[in-house]
């Protein structure tokens, strides 16, 4: 497979991991996106970068579980490729954690709970059974202190992890530039073909040749992907000095699920919302209102949290909602990663790394 040119339209989460394993692999690869490489406003960038196969096996299904279970062997593998190809990216490694993830309900709201314990159960295989920890009040404050006495029973999902996903896309650039991508910035795709990509910058025109062609492009896609939709979702970045939490915690509520994510210094995660709408404005307030006052009832010391930046994406999906990586016309599409992109990237990128590898001669 060694000196394909590869051009892949699209430079998000799965864009980008793509490129990276490409040229690694030593091909030559083109990257246009439509945005530039800090965007903060993409799929990639407002997520929390959960990985958690089990807690999103009782809202999806074994198709996600069985791709997440896959990323989950790979994450820590990559990024310890990736952090020994540098010495910066060493001296500044990716936040990441596998320390498990926790679910809690307030007592109001227990069913919630038991019908999300009673799901996962029931979907989750015999062999995984066993991660999957009842915990009473005094369990929850051994593991997370900060929750002493505010909760009387939850779940510990053992093994689930979590991942910094700004710093790993700007790490996954810096790799890219190292290992020599031309990468085109600001730039509208409109055209796809076998072996030919047509783009304009403004009224510039460019016309790429390359021996395959990649269409990671996300809601970007719609024009060629009848069933492809976006998925509005919206998270807040806090900062709060009053709470410590070691792992994600998701909050069970009748009407959403509430995760906390913490990441270093202070700074937590927070997201819910998940609206079928096309809407790719800023955050509404209802939303701003509903994560403000479930951050508030996990926790209260979250009411004095400073609010960083508060922020809504588009994220991409099918109609069965599962991930997919398939060829079409002569072109690969790597897409519908929904809310699962973090969990089930690496998955994909590694299966269509070795179905090419097989087609090359």
């Amino acid at each position: 497979m060694g000196g394909l040119h590869v051009a892949i339209a699209g430079a998000g989460l799965a864009g980008r991991l793509l490129a990276w394993r490409l040229l690694r692999a030593g091909c030559r690869v083109t990257l246009l996106d439509v945005r530039s490489r800090a965007a903060q406003d993409t799929a990639s960038m407002v997520a929390a970068a959960m990985l958690s196969p089990l807690a999103e096996l009782a809202v999806s299904d074994a198709v996600v579980f069985e791709l997440g279970q896959r990323s989950m062997a790979l994450w820590p593998q990559w990024i310890e490729e990736l952090q020994a190809s540098s010495p910066a990216a060493a001296a500044s490694p990716v936040y990441y954690r596998q320390q498990g993830s926790l679910v809690v309900a307030h007592a109001p709201d227990q069913s919630s709970l038991a019908h999300f314990t009673r799901l996962l159960q029931h979907k989750l295989p015999a062999a995984f059974q066993q991660q999957v920890q009842s915990l009473d009040a005094a369990q929850l404050a051994t593991l997370e202190p900060a929750l002493a006495g505010r909760f009387g029973h939850g779940l510990h999902l053992q093994g689930e992890g979590q991942l910094a996903n700004d710093q790993w896309m700007v790490a996954l650039a810096h790799a890219l530039d190292r290992l020599g991508v031309v990468w085109h910035e600001g730039v509208t795709v409109h055209t796809l073909q076998a072996n030919r990509l047509l783009a304009t910058r403004g009224p510039e025109a460019l016309e790429i040749a390359a021996d395959l062609v990649v269409d990671a492009r996300g809601v970007g896609s719609k024009p060629l992907l009848g069933e492809l939709r976006g998925v509005r979702g919206e998270v807040l970045r806090v900062e709060c000095r009053g709470v410590v939490l070691q792992r994600p915690v998701r909050l069970m509520h009748p009407r959403y699920q509430l995760y906390v994510v913490p990441r270093p210094d202070n700074v937590f995660v927070v997201g819910a919302t998940e609206l079928e709408s096309e809407d790719s404005g800023p955050i509404t307030l209802r939303s701003m209102l509903e994560l403000g006052s479930a951050l508030y009832s996990l926790h209260p010391a979250f009411g004095e949290a400073r609010v960083l930046q508060a922020s809504a994406a588009l994220r991409p999906a099918l109609d069965n909602d599962q991930p997919a990586c398939t060829l079409r016309d002569g072109v690969w599409h790597i897409n519908g990663l929904y809310r699962h992109g973090y969990l089930c990237a690496p998955a994909l990128v590694e299966s269509l790394m070795h179905t090419l590898e097989k087609l090359s001669p």
